[in-house]
C-alpha cells in the first residue's frame, strides 16, 4: 500500500506559522474523505491533505474557505461577503481566484441563473481534479499529481469492500455503451449516455486529469492525455469560465463518446449529487483511470460497476479475443470450448468480499505492473497461441464460412497488415498446432487467408483502416522507420493507424525488403505485394526509396528534421560464407545475393550444374530459382537429417517435384576450382548437427566424402546484417552475430529513441515474426514519444497458452478431407509466375466447416464492471450485457452514500460471522 508520508519533502527547520497551521488542519479535516481521521480530528502536518493545502493557500485564502464550514453547500457572494466582513466586490474577486485554483466550485442560482453561488468541494471528485486542470498550478506544484493519486486511494482503503453489490458507487460510476443495452426493456433512462447529454443545457470538454496525473508521475501507460472529459451543466460553465474547457454541441459530444468506444475507453459518470444528477461524463483509459485503478488495487469491482454484466454465448463465440483485448479489468479471458476427457472445463471466478473479511492480504498491490492476462492457465485455441501475431484464426474462418469475406479481412488486418503476403509465404505454425491435425489433417488455415486476401485484390477499392489518435486527430510527433521490409512496414502501418506521421526510408528503389528482393515471384507475386503496400500509401504512410540512412542522410540529421523516434528494420541483407577452401572462386555466390539479382532481372541465366548448400526455406528458394534460371541440374545439400531440416516439408517436397536432388547430412569440405572457376565441391559426412547441450556444433566423419561436379555453388547457410554507417554516432549495441541488442519486451536499444525489429533484432526468421515485431514497436514508440509514459506498465504482452490437445473429447465433426488448392496450367520450372491458385469459394466453405472451434471467451461475472466495451469488438453476436444488478443504477448524494454502505456493512458483517461459524 502507498505510504503517503514517503511523498512529501522533509520541511523540518522551516519557520512555522502556528496560526496558519491550525487553520489548514481545520480546513483539511472539513474537506477530507478519510472519515477515520475526519471524525477523530487526527489529521496532522505530515498528511497529504494538510501538506498540499499549506503549500498552495495563503492564510487569508484558508480563512475565507473556512467560512464554508461544510463541503458542497453553496453560498452567494453576498453571504460570503458578510461572513468574511468583505465588500461584495472583494468576496467575488476571492471566489473567482479560488475557482481558478480549484478550491471552489461555481453553481448557477435557480432563481437568477446569471448569478453564481459557490461551494467548497471534497477532494475527489472535486478539488484534486480541479487543481490538476490548472497547468500553471501543476507546473509550479508537480507534487499535485501524487496528491491526486493519493486522494483517490487513501480514503477508500478499508471501505471499498463495504460497497454493496447493488452499487452506491463512490464518486465514479460506469455507464454502459449505449448500443449494448438498447434492446434491454428493463433499462432505465439514467443508464443511457444520450439521456445525460440531452438533459443538460451546456456541454464542455476538457483534458483528462487522470491521464495528466500519470504522465506527470512517469507512470502513463500509453493512453495520451487530451480532451476526453465532458462537463455537464454547471460543471461545463465552470470549466469554460476557468479557461480549462470549451463548449461543445451534443453531436460533438457523441463523436467523442463513439471515438472513445473505438479506442477502448470506459464511460463513467460522477454520481455524488443524488437522483438523476451528474456533473460529468468521463471516457476513461483503464491503464490510468483513478476510479478503475482503485477498484483494481482493492480488488473490489463493485465500487464502480454498472447495473450490467457481460455474458458469452459459447455456441457463437469463436475466441477471436478482441473482447479480451479491450476488457479494462481482465474479466474476459480466453478458454476452451471443447470438453476434456473428464468433462467440461470450469473456470474460477474472482473472490468478492460479500461474506469474507477483506484486508490488505486480498489487495492487488501490483495491479499496474502486472500485464494483462489473456487466457486461463488451461489454455485456448492452439492456432491463436502458435501464431506470432496471435491472429483471430477461428474468427476469420467462421466469417469465411458465412461468406463475410471483407469482415474477415478487416479482422485479420487488426493484427496483420499483409494477409495476402502471409497467405503465400507463411510457415504456417498455426496449422502445425491445429487441433484438427490430431484427428486427421490440420485445417488449411493459410489457404483460407489467401482466398480472403484475393477477394480484396479483385475489389474496386481496398479496405483502408481508420487512422486517428484518441481525439480524432494526428499527433505532431514524426516517426522514422528505416527499412521497408515486413517489420518496418508493419510498424509504419500500426503507427499510422494510431495517428502518427510516419516516413519509411528504404535504400532500394522499391519497398518490400526481402519480400520484394529475397522471395521469388513463384512464391510471392509482386503485384500482390504491391497491392498491400499501396494500402499503406492510402493510409498516409510516406515512402522515401533510394535513400540509405547512414550514407544519404543520418539519424542525427533526421532528429534535426523533427523525427522523435526510429524503428530500425533493415533485415539481414548479406549472406554468409562457409570458410572452406575455394569459395572465392568464380561461380560461388551467396544465395541472398543471387535472389536479389534475379528478382531485379528474371532474364539472368545460370549455365551448367548448380549445388546449393543449406537446409532452410531460403535455400529451397535458391534451389528452385536456380532451376528456373536454366541450370542443367540442381542439387541441394545440408547438414541436417530429413527430420531436422529448417525448411518446411511442403517446400522440400515442391523442390523434389521440380527435379531438385536433396541430400541430407553432408557438410562442405572444399570447393574445387580450375582456372579460378568452380568445377566441383567435396562434402564430408555430418554425424551430428548439435552437441549434447543442443548447441549448433556439427561433427563429421572426415573419411566419408562425396564429390559433385558443378559450375555454380550457391551458399545459403545463413544471413548477416550489413549496417554500413547507419549506427554511426549512436549507442546501439550489437550481439556477436551482428544483430542489434534490445529489450526483449520493448525492443528499445541502448539509444533510447531507437527501436529495432525483424531479422536485424532476432536473426533470420519469417515474415510473420517481423510483423509481430512491428506491432510491438508501435506500442513502445507510442509511449516513448510522449513524456511520462512507461514502456512497460499495463502493457499487453499478448501471452497465450495452448490447450492440452491430448486431453480433449470431440463428440462429432465434419468428415470432409483437407482441401487442396489448384494450379494454373504451365510447367513450374519454366516460369517465375506463381502457378498456385487460391481455393475456390466452395472449397473455402468446405474447409472452414472442418474447424473444431476449440476456443471461447469466458467472462468472470464477479470481476465484470458492465462497461460493454466487449460488445463493441465482437463480430459474432456472441457477447451481451444483461441487467443483473438493477440497484447499481440507484443514485445517492455523496452525503447519503455512507448510509447505504452502513446498511450493507451490517448485513455483510452477519454473513462473515455466520461463515466463520460454519452456518452457511
Amino acid at each position: 500500500m502507498i505510504n503517503e508520508h514517503d511523498f512529501w519533502p522533509d520541511e523540518d527547520g522551516k519557520p512555522v506559522d502556528k496560526e496558519k497551521e491550525k487553520m489548514i488542519l481545520k480546513l483539511a479535516t472539513i474537506i477530507t474523505d478519510r472519515y477515520a481521521k475526519k471524525f477523530t480530528h487526527t489529521l496532522n502536518t505530515k498528511d497529504p491533505e494538510y501538506w498540499m493545502l499549506d503549500r498552495i493557500l495563503t492564510k487569508e485564502e484558508a480563512s475565507f474557505l473556512l467560512s464554508f464550514k461544510k463541503t458542497r453547500v453553496p453560498y452567494s457572494v453576498d453571504q460570503l461577503a458578510k461572513m468574511n466582513r468583505m465588500t461584495n466586490g472583494e468576496a467575488k474577486e476571492m471566489c473567482i481566484h479560488l475557482c481558478v485554483y480549484g478550491f471552489l466550485e461555481s453553481v448557477r442560482r435557480k432563481e437568477e441563473p446569471h448569478e453564481k453561488m459557490y461551494d467548497l468541494p471534497i477532494f475527489v471528485p472535486g478539488i484534486a481534479e480541479f487543481m490538476m486542470m490548472n497547468d500553471q498550478l501543476t507546473t509550479e506544484h508537480p507534487e499535485l499529481a501524487t496528491f491526486f493519486n493519493l486522494m483517490t486511494q487513501l480514503p477508500l482503503g478499508g471501505i471499498t469492500q463495504m460497497v454493496p453489490p447493488g452499487g452506491a458507487g463512490i464518486g465514479m460510476h460506469v455507464i454502459p455503451v449505449e448500443e449494448a443495452i438498447q434492446a434491454d426493456n428493463r433499462s432505465v433512462s439514467v443508464e443511457f449516455i444520450s439521456h445525460w447529454l440531452k438533459k443538460y443545457d451546456k456541454l464542455s470538454v476538457g483534458i483528462c486529469t487522470c491521464r495528466k496525473q500519470q504522465r506527470m508521475r512517469g507512470e502513463g501507460s500509453g493512453e495520451i492525455e487530451g480532451e476526453y472529459c465532458i462537463g455537464l451543466g454547471d460543471l461545463a460553465e465552470y470549466s469554460v469560465d476557468r479557461h480549462m474547457g470549451r463548449y461543445i454541441t451534443y453531436d460533438e459530444a457523441m463523436e467523442i463518446v463513439q471515438r472513445a468506444e473505438r479506442k477502448g475507453y470506459v464511460h463513467q459518470i460522477t454520481n455524488i449529487d443524488g437522483s438523476d444528477k451528474i456533473v460529468g461524463l468521463c471516457n476513461c483509459a483503464p491503464g490510468v483511470c483513478n476510479a478503475i485503478r482503485t477498484s483494481q488495487l482493492y480488488n473490489t469491482p463493485n465500487m464502480s460497476a454498472s447495473a450490467y454484466r457481460a455474458h458469452v454465448d459459447k455456441t457463437k463465440c469463436v475466441a477471436c479475443g478482441k473482447c479480451v483485448e479491450v476488457c479494462p479489468v481482465g474479466a474476459a479471458k480466453l478458454g476452451q470450448k471443447l470438453c476434456t476427457k473428464h468433462g467440461e472445463v470450469t473456470y474460477p471466478v474472482t473472490e468478492l468480499p460479500d461474506a469474507k473479511s477483506w484486508g490488505p492480504e486480498h489487495w492487488n498491490y501490483n495491479y499496474r505492473e502486472t500485464s494483462k492476462i489473456n487466457c486461463y492457465e488451461t489454455g485456448t485455441s492452439p492456432c491463436k497461441t502458435a501464431c506470432p501475431v496471435h491472429l483471430s484464426v477461428q474468427g476469420y474462418i467462421k466469417m469465411a464460412a458465412e461468406g463475410r469475406y471483407l469482415d474477415a479481412l478487416k479482422l485479420i488486418k487488426q493484427d496483420n497488415p499483409f494477409p495476402a503476403v502471409c497467405g503465400s509465404v507463411c510457415n504456417r505454425r498455426c496449422e502445425d498446432r491445429c487441433t484438427r491435425g490430431t484427428i486427421d489433417q490440420p485445417l488449411a488455415i493459410d489457404e483460407i487467408k489467401k482466398f480472403l486476401a484475393a477477394q480484396e485484390l479483385k475489389a474496386e477499392s481496398r479496405y483502408v483502416p481508420l487512422c486517428e489518435n484518441g481525439e480524432g486527430k494526428f499527433f505532431p510527433q514524426k516517426v522514422a522507420v528505416i527499412g521497408a521490409g515486413p517489420a518496418g512496414m508493419s510498424a509504419a502501418y500500426f503507427l499510422r493507424r494510431e495517428g502518427y506521421p510516419v516516413t519509411v526510408f528504404e535504400k532500394e528503389k522499391a519497398p518490400g525488403g526481402m519480400l520484394t528482393y529475397g522471395i521469388p515471384s513463384f512464391r510471392l507475386e509482386k503485384d500482390v505485394l504491391d497491392a498491400e503496400i499501396d494500402v499503406l500509401r492510402q493510409m498516409g504512410v510516406e515512402f522515401e526509396c533510394g535513400v540509405e540512412v547512414g550514407k544519404d542522410t543520418t539519424i542525427q540529421k533526421l532528429r534535426e528534421e523533427g523525427y522523435k523516434a526510429f524503428f530500425l528494420a533493415i533485415g539481414m541483407q548479406g549472406g554468409r560464407k562457409t570458410g572452406v577452401p575455394g569459395e572465392d572462386a568464380e561461380g560461388v555466390e551467396t544465395g541472398v545475393d543471387f535472389l536479389r539479382r534475379i528478382n531485379h532481372d528474371h532474364s539472368i541465366r545460370l549455365s551448367g550444374r548448380t549445388v546449393v548448400i543449406g537446409g532452410g526455406n531460403v535455400a529451397v528458394d535458391v534451389a528452385r530459382t536456380a532451376v528456373r534460371a536454366g541450370s542443367d541440374k540442381v542439387t541441394m545439400l545440408c547438414l541436417e537429417a530429413p527430420d531436422e531440416m529448417r525448411a518446411s516439408r511442403e517446400e522440400v517436397e515442391e523442390a523434389r517435384s521440380e527435379g531438385i536432388d536433396v541430400k541430407n547430412s553432408w557438410g562442405p569440405k572444399e570447393i574445387l576450382t580450375k582456372d579460378g572457376k568452380v568445377c566441383g565441391i567435396t562434402f564430408k559426412k555430418c554425424t551430428a548437427v548439435f552437441d549434447s547441450q543442443k548447441h549448433f556444433n556439427p561433427s563429421y566423419d572426415e573419411n566419408e566424402t562425396i564429390t559433385l561436379e558443378c559450375e555454380n555453388v550457391l551458399l545459403s547457410i545463413g544471413q548477416s546484417v550489413i549496417w554500413g554507417d547507419l549506427l554511426k554516432g549512436t549507442r546501439v549495441e550489437l550481439n556477436g552475430n551482428g544483430t542489434a541488442r534490445a529489450d526483449k519486451v520493448t525492443l528499445q536499444t541502448a539509444e533510447p529513441d531507437i527501436f529495432v525489429g525483424g531479422d536485424v533484432y532476432h536473426g533470420a526468421r519469417f515474415a510473420i515474426d517481423a510483423i509481430a515485431d512491428g506491432r510491438e514497436g508501435m506500442v513502445s514508440i507510442n509511449r516513448f514519444v510522449h513524456p511520462g509514459q512507461s514502456l512497460t506498465i499495463n502493457r499487453d504482452l499478448r501471452a497465450f497458452i495452448e490447450l492440452d490437445r491430448d486431453d480433449i473429447e470431440v463428440e462429432g465433426f465434419d468428415n470432409a478431407k483437407r482441401q487442396i488448392p489448384g494450379h494454373k496450367a504451365g510447367i513450374a520450372t519454366q516460369t517465375f509466375e506463381d502457378l498456385r491458385i487460391p481455393l475456390t469459394e466452395e472449397q473455402v466453405k468446405t474447409e472452414a466447416a472442418r474447424c473444431l472451434g476449440c476456443g471461447a471467451t469466458t467472462v468472470d461475472d464477479n470481476r465484470c464492471i458492465g462497461c460493454g466495451l466487449c460488445t463493441t469488438k465482437c463480430n459474432f453476436d456472441a457477447i451481451h450485457l444483461t441487467r443483473d444488478v438493477p440497484a447499481a443504477s440507484d443514485m445517492y448524494k455523496a452525503e447519503q452514500k455512507f448510509g447505504q454502505i452502513g446498511k450493507y456493512a451490517i448485513s455483510r458483517g452477519v454473513k462473515i460471522v455466520r461463515s466463520k461459524l460454519g452456518k452457511d
